[in-house]
């Protein structure tokens, strides 16, 4: 096993304990199961699930992440034009939403495993 950091393994959305397996199962835009987290490592076998509906919190998570995409949407529309119109506004927070969905969607899981999960990295 090599040795990854713990933002590699953030990154990577990597078990907590092992940081090798996989927290999911298929690609972050893969579309078929976007919300699905494996149940189990497939190295070192962890439990994901630590209780039911533990990844209900990372609702929590995800919305701060859409909160700052609108607010940095805005505030960059505001400095590149001088006085952009509504739809502008509109359509970048809502195409920005749509594109970073997966991406959001995914690391509010894996922060909130990391953070709240109660799994330490085991580092052998």
């Amino acid at each position: 096993m090599s040795k990854k950091s713990g933002l590699q393994a953030v990154l990577g959305a990597k078990c907590p304990h092992c940081r090798e397996g996989n927290m999911f199962p298929v690609h972050v835009y893969s579309f078929r199961k976007l919300t699905q987290v494996n149940k189990l490592c497939s190295v070192c076998g962890s439990n994901f699930h630590t209780e039911p509906d533990f990844f209900y919190g990372a609702m929590y998570i995800s919305y701060a992440f859409s909160v700052a995409l609108v607010i940095t949407s805005m505030v960059a529309l505001s400095v590149l034009l001088e006085k952009p119109a509504l739809w502008m506004y509109l359509t970048t927070v809502g195409l920005a939403n749509v594109i970073l969905l997966p991406l959001m969607l995914r690391y509010s899981k894996v922060l909130y495993l990391y953070v709240l999960g109660k799994m330490k990295y085991r580092g052998y």
